[in-house]
């Protein structure tokens, strides 16, 4: 019997408290070993087995022993070693796992297909739909996994975030000395970006009245090329850093022009978009951000900016953890760098002159439009 399959004692029952400490021993345990999750994620990318499994087509469900064979030299112990890796993602759901019977009384033999989250974990960046594979790469890396190893000091210590203590520098300025980790990370935000940008243009409407739309930190204008090519009335403008607006490419419809946005916002457009911008920011670098846009701004212009939404009460819920995760992310990424909840927002808002009520348009997995009116 598969000791899994009924966990019911041979006899007598299990007290209430025997209950309690087997469920919360079993949480401990997962705690302890999460990490292995993304770092076996990491792996089968970068191996390409998701991309075999999603490439398989029509369903079919390959052996770890074929998936050696088409993608490692050593196929033999590598069968046994891609079979482990998937059976571990398959707990997760990233991998579906079914099995068959093995000839003359040989174990079972499990073959594997795609979950529907796999999807997202494949491409690897060469997706029109976005991929989440560079920004597990990203996540995992040496450079940058370990920074977490000074949250405490950070947090114990005050003054800087984990990732300045480590590198001695703010995580913009060391990224332009690390060119290896400052192409990954590029990538997983355009691609990241790519997944939310795609449904935003599904669910969003607020675009409709806009002629010009100006994108502060927009990057090489790779969000704009995605809006100006849904609604060709729109003419774009990519602000950002001088720097960052050298390397952006020609984009028809699109106008890049260099600038601060701390220090002031070119006034030419009637609305400004502000894409993950805020959550990095302490609430006076916002409120700093938010009062150069109010004033670019004409009378009837609007903010609209894409931030995650905090909920107020940390549920136990799959829905309310990546919020959170994200919280502890920007906490050791950058010194007030923090996700907010709504009703935080709202007082930006009207803290940097905003009036009209904030609207919210729900995008997915947390992310939010939100819209500050004149």
């Amino acid at each position: 019997m598969d000791p899994y399959t009924s966990r019911a004692p041979a006899s007598g029952g299990i007290a209430a408290g025997d209950d309690d400490e087997e469920a919360a021993c079993l949480q401990a345990f997962e705690l302890m070993c999460i990490f292995t999750v993304p770092m076996t994620l990491k792996a089968a990318i970068e191996l390409g087995l998701l991309d075999a499994l999603a490439a398989a087509g029509d369903g079919r469900a390959l052996t770890a022993d074929e998936l050696a064979a088409a993608r490692l030299p050593d196929k033999a112990e590598a069968a046994s070693s891609v079979d482990r890796m998937l059976r571990l993602l398959a707990s997760y759901n990233v991998v579906k796992c079914s099995t068959e019977a093995g000839p003359g009384g040989e174990p079972p033999r499990r073959r594997y297909s795609p979950a529907p989250v796999c999807r997202l974990f494949t491409g690897g960046g060469n997706s029109h739909r976005g991929s989440l594979a560079p920004s597990v790469l990203f996540g995992v890396d040496e450079d940058y996994l370990c920074t977490w190893r000074q949250l405490a000091a950070a947090v114990g210590g005050g003054g800087p975030s984990a990732f300045e203590r480590t590198h001695g520098m703010r995580m913009f300025e060391y990224m332009g000395t690390n060119r290896r980790l400052n192409t990954l990370f590029n990538q997983a935000m355009a691609q990241q970006s790519m997944i939310v940008i795609n449904k935003l243009l599904d669910r969003f409407h607020g675009f409709d009245g806009v002629g010009v739309l100006v994108d502060v930190g927009g990057g090489t204008g790779a969000t704009l090329e995605m809006i100006t090519s849904r609604y060709k009335h729109i003419t774009g403008v990519n602000f950002d850093m001088p720097q960052v607006i050298s390397q952006a490419p020609s984009i028809p419809g699109v106008k890049h022009i260099a600038g601060n946005m701390f220090e002031g916002i070119s006034n030419i457009g009637d609305a400004i978009f502000l894409k993950m911008i805020l959550h990095m920011q302490n609430d006076e670098d916002c409120i700093k951000i938010l009062k150069n846009c109010h004033q670019a701004l004409p009378d009837n212009g609007k903010v609209i900016a894409v931030e995650i939404i905090l909920p107020t009460i940390p549920e136990l819920a799959q829905t309310a953890r990546y919020p959170f995760q994200m919280d502890m992310i920007m906490l050791s990424n950058f010194r007030g760098g923090k996700e907010r909840t709504e009703l935080e927002f709202a007082k930006l808002a009207t803290d940097s002159g905003f009036r009209g009520a904030l609207r919210t348009s729900y995008i997915l997995a947390n992310y939010w439009v939100l819209e500050f009116s004149k």
